[in-house]
């Protein structure tokens, strides 16, 4: 009687050896995973890749294998422990989840709903179909029970389909793209995508999680999970948003009050989507849609839950991904091969299909394609819970782990090359000393934004200021174009305009802008294009956004006051930039 006391309060209780051996799993996991992640993003590389590797060297793969008895001290052999920590991991995923869909901007993806729809739904169908028929040739050996072969199957099919919608915005970002027209399609056709991806994956798991195969539960999971989804995509993005202004209206501490909400949100949404009979992660999903969709919710908040998320959360998740299995049993070099190679065709076919079905210029088309192929983040998420559900060997989800960690590798690379393949482009030959502003009248965004649309129509005849001004005000009211560092890079597309079209203007005060660090907005570049030509405003705006992020330079124009010093900066920063393009080509 009294062992079985004994039993149940440990149990229940944890003991402090359980407490401080967690202390020190995440102090040693999380710590190592932060520095070697920031090694990683100086070359330019996924951190998801740094943070599994950590996981690999301290789990079974080399730290297990070469120091047992370390090993076996900090990730001790006991049920408890390992719950411990999983449950933490499994938090990281949840809110991984709860972020991606926060960067999804649904009201722009529908606006964009023609070309974003074409591409989304192709690179949904193609994938799926070429990894759906590759998997039924996949040796029963690597399943764990051949007689789930079509289920086996759709999983994989599913692995191979959904787009890592985080690492290419991560990679848009680095090559000054995210605030482009090409950034904002690619980003809202990957939204599609991943809404469709992760609704096809939830069912298909919700079907496999069902003890009994009742075909009424089963029509029933798949009419409430359609109708929830159709419930948070409409009446719910409306029901938040009124409550994210209703903060800001009120003045409550910011970011904390929203911050507070969105995470009871997105647990309120994953306890829903649970009971349905699906994963929690896609109510978390559907929580960052909602939150995402909010305008009063400020780029600052975002920024903040974003680094909250990818500081703390996501890093611990990909670690425990590297400890769950010894990667050197487990490699199988054929299986990596063929899930990399598949699943970045099919990917990449996919897009490729569906944006030869639009109107989008040739020039784009190669950059669309591409940054539909990373599976990165997704894929091993999707692969994790695949392993949790008896699903696939571990040799298959190490190969699903190493195609996700490839995929992402290739990416920035492989982006960069389809923007050096355009043809080269100066911002010089559209910019004069004329169309500098060194002091603006104004200090709010849509009045900034008239006053250098005025000194732009001085140029063309053919249209007015309020024309221009329409056209820009419309484009910034979809997507802001608000940088870090003070900068602004406002931009349209402007019928019959011969040729680009740069006005610069600087506010000595600052502009509130809704920038993602909360700073004032100083530097502000207006960039009109050409309604059909696409090249140009790719390569002017990145060039720009390239020319300001050196501090010398924003010090120097703001230390500035005189129209002439003013442009002899600017002339010969446009120029160096130039130069180090050439250079590089």
């Amino acid at each position: 009687m009294g062992f079985k006391i004994e039993m149940e309060i440990k149990m229940r209780y944890l003991s402090e050896q359980n407490i401080f051996i967690f202390l020190i799993q995440v102090f040693c996991l999380l710590g190592l995973a932060r520095v070697l992640g920031e090694l990683f993003r100086r070359w330019k590389q996924p951190p998801l890749t740094a943070e599994i590797l950590v996981g690999v060297f301290l789990g079974p793969t080399l730290l297990g294998r070469f120091a047992p008895s370390v090993h076996n001290y900090i990730f001790p052999n006991d049920i408890v422990q390992q719950s411990m920590f999983d449950t933490v991991a499994w938090l990281g995923v949840l809110f991984l989840l709860l972020e991606i869909g926060l960067e999804v901007d649904f009201s722009s993806a529908w606006k964009q709903r023609g070309d974003a729809l074409k591409i989304a739904l192709t690179d949904i169908i193609v994938p799926m179909a070429v990894c759906l028929t590759a998997c039924f040739f996949i040796p029963a050996r690597y399943l764990t029970n051949p007689d789930q072969r079509i289920i086996f199957a759709f999983f994989m099919a599913i692995v191979m389909t959904i787009s890592a919608m985080p690492t290419s915005a991560r990679a848009l970002y680095d090559l000054r793209l995210s605030k482009t027209d090409l950034g904002f399609l690619i980003m809202s056709a990957l939204s599609v995508n991943d809404i469709i991806g992760w609704l096809i994956f939830t069912i298909i798991l919700g079907f496999f999680t069902q003890v009994k195969v009742d075909v009424l539960n089963l029509i029933v999971i798949v009419i409430c999970t359609f109708g929830f989804s159709i419930f948070c995509l409409s009446i719910g993005r409306k029901i938040v948003d009124a409550v994210i202004s209703l903060f800001k209206a009120r003045k409550m501490p910011q970011p904390g009050v929203p911050l507070t909400f969105i995470c009871l949100l997105g647990l309120a949404c994953g306890a829903i989507t649970h009971k349905i009979g699906i994963h929690a992660l896609f109510g978390f999903f559907l929580a960052g849609i909602m939150a995402g969709g909010s305008k009063a919710l400020s780029e600052e908040t975002r920024s903040v839950i974003s680094q909250m998320v990818y500081a703390v959360f996501v890093p611990l998740f990909f670690v425990n991904v590297g400890l769950k299995v010894d990667f050197l049993n487990n490699f199988n070099i054929v299986l990596v091969l063929f899930i990399s190679l598949i699943g970045i065709f099919a990917r990449f076919f996919g897009a490729w299909l569906g944006v030869n079905l639009t109107k989008i210029s040739r020039a784009n088309r190669l950059t669309i394609a591409i940054a539909h192929t990373p599976g990165g983040s997704m894929e091993i998420v999707i692969g994790l819970l695949a392993l949790e559900y008896n699903l696939i060997t571990e040799q298959m989800y190490v190969a699903i782990i190493f195609a996700g960690v490839i995929s992402s590798v290739i990416l920035g690379p492989w982006l960069n090359y389809s923007i050096r393949k355009r043809r080269e482009v100066s911002v010089l030959e559209f910019f004069s000393r004329e169309n500098i502003l060194p002091s603006l009248k104004y200090e709010d965004r849509d009045r900034v934004i008239m006053e250098l649309c005025e000194r732009s129509s001085k140029h063309l005849e053919t249209h007015s200021t309020d024309d221009i001004f329409l056209a820009v005000i419309k484009r910034e009211n979809i997507m802001g174009t608000a940088l870090e560092e003070g900068i602004a890079v406002p931009h349209a597309r402007i019928p019959s305009l011969r040729k680009p079209l740069i006005v610069f203007g600087k506010s000595v005060s600052g502009v509130y802008w809704n920038s993602p660090d909360g700073k004032l907005t100083r530097f502000i570049f207006l960039i009109l294009t050409p309604q059909e030509e696409d090249d140009s405003q790719v390569q002017i705006l990145a060039s720009i956004v390239k020319s300001m992020s050196e501090s010398e330079t924003r010090d120097a124009i703001s230390s500035s006051s005189e129209l002439n010093e003013m442009w002899n900066i600017l002339q010969k920063t446009f120029a160096a930039t130039q130069i180090t393009k050439k250079k590089k080509k």
